[in-house]
């Protein structure tokens, strides 16, 4: 089905917002991938804050001319079958909402990804990010690193105190 010019219209001015406020966009082939897959990626998709969308590359690359900070991003990779993961929050999942799901389904193909700031990444730049921890993994990660040494001397306080209590307790019933 044909859309209006309306339509498209509208579909390049949503397009264009999703790419101003996306940290990343990720690209992607999905040629062969049943619609019932499709639909359980956009399932998947939303539980981290992505939103997968399949969109014509000419409106797509419309919405690129008119947003100022992607105009001059490289397109000579949107062709053919594509849909675009964006994520307003975190540059790394839409990365690794693709690559978990394209394990279990291999039609689904990275092409490349749009940075907020309008650099085209390659394919395999995509599969380097995809393979990185979360931002909540990595603030995880930080605290725990930065908690260890206060375990360690809490651990060797408490340790030195239980001896110093048994001491006691031995010297008192002798």
């Amino acid at each position: 089905m044909a859309l209006t010019k309306v339509e498209k219209n509208d579909v390049v001015a949503e397009v264009s917002d999703l790419l101003k406020t996306s940290k990343m966009t990720v690209v992607a082939k999905y040629q062969g991938t049943t619609v019932k897959a499709l639909q359980e990626l956009r399932r998947q998709s939303r539980e981290n804050g992505t939103k997968v969308k399949v969109v014509k590359n000419r409106l797509v690359i419309q919405a690129l001319r008119a947003t100022d900070a992607l105009k001059d991003v490289e397109v000579s990779a949107l062709e053919g079958m594509l849909l675009y993961a964006f994520n307003t929050e975190d540059e790394v999942a839409p990365a690794q909402i693709l690559a978990s799901f394209a394990k279990a389904n291999p039609t689904i193909e990275f092409v490349g990804a749009i940075s907020a700031e309008g650099k085209f990444l390659s394919a395999d730049e995509v599969k380097a990010l995809a393979t990185l921890p979360s931002k909540s993994q990595l603030i995880a990660q930080v605290i725990a690193t930065l908690l260890s040494p206060v375990h360690d001397v809490t651990n060797a306080l408490s340790g030195n105190l239980h001896a110093l209590l048994d001491g006691v307790e031995a010297k008192a019933t002798a």
